[in-house]
């Protein structure tokens, strides 16, 4: 397990009791049960009082913990019959976005999402999940296609932001994600996005304007992160802190300004400390999001889809 700056503490004290547990499976005359369980039972409270009221800082570390699962663990658990579809008919395939065809509860599905690798080296192969132009151009392909044969699309949110590279942009990195956007606003066919670490810039919303957005517990969407919004206001990076409050980039916070539709509880710890409870919760929010939007009409599914992006910040603006 690994643990972040602020569960050292709670490293202690998981650490002591597996020590214990250790010396007792070395020495079977040794019975440290009571004391392994004491804590234990400490440990648990200690993680509740963690995890009971984290600031927005705090929300970015979980939303970042290198063992939190990525979009192709939830592929994997969700899906059945995922048959990969790559290259974007143009140039090249982007290793930073998986998509393809599958079924979610046996029922035909478009899946997208960012991947950022698990492993130094899946995470430089996935280039950390900063998808290039050719991936998003993949994830457009992908999403005409499902147009085209009348199959929900659903994305996984997972990227610190496009890829901001010289070859990126000189092929065409702004063009390719305000066309990925459009395209999802255009399509006649349910879309549901999901935020299940980052969702950073337009890097995100490329693939997130969606009739339904939802966000893991501890995830954080923003127009930037903490550190490029503390550099750029503060030219100091060590501020962002304060950046991470100004952004508003929670779950919780996102659902009050109503860019958000649903979040989706993580067990206590985050998503990395159970897995099987975290795809279970998700697995039960797509399923009620899907049936919400089963058999609308595609017309009125865009129009709806276009007002909903359209009238965000509206109620702020009249007020």
């Amino acid at each position: 397990m690994s643990y972040l700056e602020f569960e050292k503490p709670l490293a202690e004290i998981e650490g002591k009791a597996e020590e214990l547990r250790a010396l007792a499976r070395a020495n079977e005359e040794m019975d440290v049960e009571k004391e392994a369980a004491a804590l234990d039972k400490k440990a648990a409270q200690m993680l509740k009082d963690l995890y009971k009221d984290l600031s927005p800082w705090r929300k970015c570390q979980v939303a970042r913990h290198p063992e939190r699962p990525h979009c192709k663990d939830y592929i994997e658990a969700l899906f059945t019959e995922f048959t990969p579809l790559a290259g974007d008919r143009n140039f090249a395939d982007d290793h930073a976005v998986m998509g393809g065809l599958a079924r979610f509860n046996d029922q035909p599905v478009v899946v997208i999402g960012h991947e950022k690798g698990h492993d130094t080296a899946s995470r430089i192969a996935r280039n950390f999940g900063m998808a290039r132009p050719e991936g998003y151009r993949k994830a457009i392909r992908l999403m005409e296609m499902a147009d085209k044969f009348g199959l929900p699309v659903i994305t996984l949110i997972d990227t610190p932001g496009a890829y901001p590279g010289k070859g990126a942009e000189e092929r065409g990195q702004s063009e390719a994600i305000a066309r990925s956007t459009q395209t999802c606003l255009n399509i006649k066919v349910p879309l549901i996005a999901l935020v299940i670490g980052e969702g950073g810039s337009g890097g995100a919303v490329g693939f997130a304007a969606g009739d339904r957005v939802a966000m893991l517990e501890h995830s954080i969407y923003s127009v930037i992160s903490p550190e490029g919004c503390a550099s750029i206001l503060w030219k100091d990076a060590e501020k962002m802190r304060e950046a991470a409050e100004a952004l508003r980039l929670t779950a919780q916070d996102l659902k009050k300004l109503e860019v958000i539709d649903r979040i989706i509880k993580e067990p206590l710890g985050g998503a990395q400390r159970d897995r099987t409870a975290t795809f279970e919760a998700v697995r039960t929010e797509i399923g009620a999001m899907l049936k919400e939007l089963a058999g609308r009409d595609g017309v009125a599914l865009v129009k709806s889809r276009r007002k909903k992006f359209l009238d965000m910040g509206s109620k702020g603006l009249a007020a």
